[in-house]
């Protein structure tokens, strides 16, 4: 079973991949990339959330799992998520007149709501956070 393109919408993933069979891709440049397993390693998926702590400077990965047809794949995902009420936004640090703010505060349950509020679209919650300058 594979997954379709999508981000991840905690504040990290921590992926586990079977050694020897590639499955995750990840979008680069416009072209998906396989991201061969690497032997006693994990896959850190950098997030929505961290693309708004970090005011646009990490990106949230587009990245997708496909099926092998000759060998099976299985994959280990441990998501780390905030609170309800714990408020994400741009680092204060990373603010300023060349830098401004790139999105709105929000509460993760507000975050969560978006999410769950655009079913059956390809997601893009964290655009809906997005400020216009």
């Amino acid at each position: 079973m594979g997954i379709p393109a999508h981000n991840d919408i905690v504040a990290l993933t921590v992926l586990l991949q079977s050694e020897g069979v590639t499955g995750l891709q990840v979008l680069k440049d416009e072209k998906w990339v396989p991201v061969d397993p690497v032997p006693n390693s994990f896959v850190v998926n950098l997030t929505d959330q961290i693309q708004v702590l970090s005011n646009g400077r990490y990106k949230s990965v587009d990245h997708r799992a496909v099926t092998n047809k000759w060998l099976p794949r299985v994959s280990l995902a441990m998501f780390y998520a905030p609170n309800n009420d714990i408020v994400i936004g741009p680092i204060e640090d990373l603010i300023d007149e060349e830098h401004p703010s790139k999105y709105r505060n929000y509460s993760y349950k507000e975050f969560m709501e978006e999410f769950y509020r655009q079913e059956g679209k390809r997601r893009r919650v964290k655009e809906a956070f997005e400020l216009q300058h």
